[in-house]
This record gives C-alpha cells, structure tokens and sequence, in this order.
C-alpha cells in the first residue's frame, strides 16, 4: 500500500466502472491505494489501460475490462469474470454518466433517452448483478455517483440545459434509497456520493469558460473553490469501508456547501 494507507478496504474485491478517467479513475486509484483488489470497466480502452498501468505501477492486483455497461450481455460477462478470478465480490461503485441534451425546449428524444440510458441502465444492470451475489453472501457494499445537479445546478440550467442530466441523478438518488430498502435484510449497504463542480480533465476547460458568469460554479459554491477528485473518491472509500457499516439509503453531498 501507498504510504499513508491504512488498509481501510484490505482484502476486498472492488468493481469500479467508467475507470478510464476522472472520478473513476481517482476512486479506483484511491480503493486500491488502501488494500483493494480491483476490477476496472470502462468502454474507452486507451483510458482503461492507463488506469489499469497505475495501479499495477503500486504494484496492487487490477483486472480490466473493456466493457459496455449499458448492455446486458457485457455486464454479465464483467461480472461472471470477476468472479471467476476471485470468487466474491466486496465493493461495486456504479460511476459512469455523464452526456448532454441541451436546452429543454431543443431537447432531442435520442439525446434524452442517451443520458438515461448512461446513467441510469448501466447502474441498474451492473447493480443487478452485483446484489445477486451480495444477497447470497449476506455482505457488500454498493456506491452510485449521484450528482448536485439532482436539484437542479445554476450553472448547466442557465447557461446549457441538460435537464435529462439532472432528472437521471435525481433517479440515482431514488434508486439508491430503495436498493438500500431492498438489500438491508441481507447486510448489503448501498449509497450515493452527489459531487459538485469537481475539477478534472475533461471539465476543466468548460469551467474556466464558466468562471466569469453570474452563476459560474465557484461564485455558485460557499467554498468559493472547485472541488478536486481525490474528494470525491475519498467518500467513495468512507462509503465503502467497514467505517460505514451504519449508514444505508444515503446519498452524501460532497460539493462545497452548494
């Protein structure tokens, strides 16, 4: 482990999907750098293997996949790999999402249905799997990325759009909260982190675009600052950890007081 580390998910098997960059990257790193084992999903395969080439670099066990989550058919087979190679699985963080559908008033119903399909199916399906195995063990732990946006963000509203982004965050947090109802019979916990404007490669551009305006994140943001991916990925571990053997059905607001 990376020094510092402290062990806090040592011995568990941990699923990260959309680890090729940003959030997921730094979750999966984060995960592994106390004691994981991971298996990392995403569909872009050059960003996968750079992830994958970090944790290995800190000399921790990785497995990495190439995979759809959207589709049924490669989350099966993500998860039948998995455990074929550890027989259990610990920790499942449901991280990809993301996409656009612009002004409502423009919003096309392909664009529409993209976003959901991208951040809610891919949760639903690798959920799925993961809870039927969870169920049968009578232990895990499930982390969805919600976002601030689930109540509407000053920033996308006013200056971009994207309602069918903050609808399905809002249906993540909804989901979250009745898996948790679900699963808490058989000790599997299952919660939500909701991160703010949180600085990373592909954002930071558009934030910088942003910064100037009425309702720019940082003006929008009582700690007046973005936030960084290492926060985000240390409440995915709080979550994920024994540390948190109490709390269920949550979706934890990290985003600076917004």
């Amino acid at each position: 482990m990376a020094k510092g580390a402290s062990g806090r998910v040592a011995g568990k098997v941990a699923i990260v999907t959309g680890a090729a960059a940003g959030l997921g990257r730094a979750i999966a790193l984060r995960l592994s750098e106390e004691g994981a084992a991971l298996a990392i999903a995403d569909i872009d395969a050059k960003g996968l293997a750079e992830t994958e080439r970090l944790i290995r670099q800190s000399g921790r066990p990785v497995q990495a996949t190439v995979a759809d989550v959207t589709e049924e058919a490669p989350v099966k087979d993500l998860f039948a790999a998995i455990l074929a190679a550890h027989g259990h699985i610990d920790i499942l963080v449901n991280d990809v999402g993301g996409g656009l559908s612009g002004r409502i008033w423009e919003a096309k119903v392909e664009d529409w249905d993209f976003v959901m399909r991208l951040n809610l199916r891919s949760a639903f399906l690798c959920t799925r799997e993961a809870t039927r195995h969870m169920r049968e063990r009578r232990a895990g732990r499930i982390v969805n990325l919600s976002s601030g946006s689930r109540e509407g963000t000053p920033w996308m509203a006013y200056y971009t759009g994207n309602s069918a982004y903050a609808a399905a965050k809002a249906a993540i947090h909804g989901f979250t909260r009745n898996v948790a109802l679900e699963m808490a019979e058989y000790g599997v916990t299952a919660n939500a982190v909701a991160p703010g404007p949180i600085e990373t490669e592909k954002n930071r551009e558009s934030f910088q675009a942003l910064e100037g305006l009425e309702y720019g994140p940082t003006r929008a943001t009582p700690l007046r600052r973005l936030g960084m991916p290492a926060d985000i990925a240390n409440a995915v571990l709080y979550l994920a950890s024994d540390e948190a053997n109490y709390i269920t059905g949550t979706t934890l607001a990290v985003a600076g007081g917004r």
